[in-house]
């Protein structure tokens, strides 16, 4: 059997824009707290970046509430898709780049922010970028979703079970449980790729955490599988193989799966 890699390699990144429509349809929204939260740090600000939106997801709060955003999304597929999806907003514009290549006005915005996306940029590149994009008491804020693991049950085992048999991977992927495990250096890196903001010059540094539970059909959580990057470089004889196995034992169980999630703001400011 080939050996797979843990599917967010860098230069995986550009699955997403593969699966648009599903991606839009199935991934989970954020908290409206967290917006709150965001806005409440960074102030009444005018520019914003937004680093890899995907299909805008977290791009509406920041259009409704004033900013001028300028989203940047290294797939081509889905930045039409942003522009059909918010083009009657005058102070949106959409540019196909990766963020560490995308030319952008130094200390000229208010915030920069990433929703589930930061990972996939090289931080070595990306965060001092951001900072120099920034202009004095400017914010960065990184936000992400995190899948809680399950603890036990019926469904959680029998799941477990398929998993064992198809999800042959040569790697164990690290298990965060708690707002804790998230909040040290090493669990801000699992998060997003690096380990503190302070060490890129950031200030005022600060991280928050909202909890959130949102249950699935058997197919809704098939479609929102089919979204992970490291399900999708799955070999398709055993990807199809776990989807089924998963969607059975969800049948088998009451039909529905009750997925919990921490979501994560990690904030600093120039």
């Amino acid at each position: 059997m080939p050996e797979v890699g843990p599917g967010w390699e860098r230069d995986k990144r550009m699955h997403f824009d593969e699966i648009v429509g599903h991606y839009d349809k199935i991934r989970p929204e954020y908290p409206r707290e967290l917006y709150a939260d965001i806005f409440a740090y960074a102030g009444a600000g005018k520019n914003a970046i937004e680093i890899g939106p995907g299909t805008g997801k977290a791009t509406r709060p920041f259009l409704d509430g004033g900013y001028n955003i300028t989203a940047i999304e290294i797939g081509a597929n889905m930045t039409e898709f942003l522009q059909e999806k918010y083009k009657n907003y005058p102070n949106f514009s959409a540019l196909t780049a990766a963020f560490e290549d995308a030319e952008l006005a130094e200390e000229h915005f208010d915030l920069i922010y990433a929703a589930t996306s930061f990972h996939w940029v090289d931080a070595e590149v990306g965060c001092p970028k951001a900072l120099r994009l920034l202009r004095s008491g400017g914010a960065i804020a990184l936000l992400r979703n995190n899948a809680m693991p399950g603890d036990g049950g019926e469904i959680y085992e029998a799941m477990q079970t398929v998993y064992e048999k198809y999800y042959h991977k040569p790697y164990k992927r690290p298990v965060m449980k708690t707002k804790e495990d998230f909040n040290t250096h090493d669990g801000i890196y699992i998060s997003y790729r690096f380990k503190d903001l302070a060490s890129y010059g950031f200030t005022d540094i600060t991280m928050k955490f909202y909890d959130a539970t949102r249950t699935f059909t058997a197919d809704e959580y098939i479609a929102l599988l089919d979204t992970f990057s490291d399900h999708r470089q799955l070999p398709e004889s055993d990807r199809m193989a776990l989807y089924a196995g998963v969607k059975d034992a969800i049948l088998a169980h009451g039909g529905l799966h009750k997925v919990d999630y921490i979501y994560q703001l990690y904030m600093g400011r120039k």
